[in-house]
């Protein structure tokens, strides 16, 4: 993986880990935001989207063995 691509994960990481922070704050508080919650959400559900599309399939072998 490249130096670049592995600083891109830990930044999203890191990104997801503050969103989920602040909805789980957000949460405790006796007077809650629904918008700063839905917010922290979407970027999790955002950053989830981004890392797993750079996971390879685990049939990405299998689709190259049927190539004739």
């Amino acid at each position: 993986m490249k130096p670049e691509n592995e600083m891109m994960k830990k930044f999203i990481i890191l990104i997801m880990v503050l969103a989920i922070g602040a909805a789980l704050y957000e949460q405790s508080l006796d007077d809650k935001n629904v918008y700063i919650m839905v917010a922290a959400i979407v970027v999790f559900m955002m950053g989830m989207m981004w890392l797993s599309s750079k996971t390879p399939s685990k049939n990405q072998d299998n689709d190259e063995d049927n190539v004739q």
